[in-house]
């Protein structure tokens, strides 16, 4: 017979609070979801469903600890909604911790969603024909 394995130590709270804190961002990003502000809202009819030069983006996406409000994978590029209480400094950083992991981040303000929905998609769309793609495409 053989003998019982020692029992395994416990992970010190590591694993937990990274398995916590993925929870808990999903979480929000879930909540956004079902809960889009207007902005928002108007931007996903337009991207959603590959319309805009076929790029295919998904809406509050996860990455690290971040909550993207739109996100093409193929491409890498983040796009944010931006209202009138974001802090330029912040998201300056932020857009520079998402730089160093390659995903290109453009900002629109909730204003140009609002009145120039048209001008918003164009400078989306411009941005994400220059950005490289990730995988070779199956053909």
């Amino acid at each position: 017979m053989r003998p019982t394995p020692p029992p395994t130590p416990p992970l010190k709270g590591r694993g937990f609070k990274r398995e916590a804190a993925s929870a808990v961002v999903s979480g929000y990003a879930r909540d956004h979801r079902r809960n889009p502000t207007e902005p928002e809202l108007r931007l996903w009819r337009h991207l959603s469903g590959s319309k805009r030069g076929g790029f295919k983006f998904r809406r509050q996406y996860v990455s690290g600890s971040r909550i993207l409000d739109f996100f093409c994978p193929a491409i890498a590029l983040a796009v944010e909604v931006d209202g009138h209480t974001h802090d330029a400094d912040t998201d300056f950083v932020a857009d520079g911790i998402l730089k160093t992991a390659g995903i290109t981040t453009i900002r629109v303000s909730n204003y140009d969603v609002m009145t120039n929905m048209e001008g918003t998609l164009l400078s989306i769309l411009s941005v994400a024909q220059t950005c490289p793609a990730r995988w070779k495409q199956s053909q």
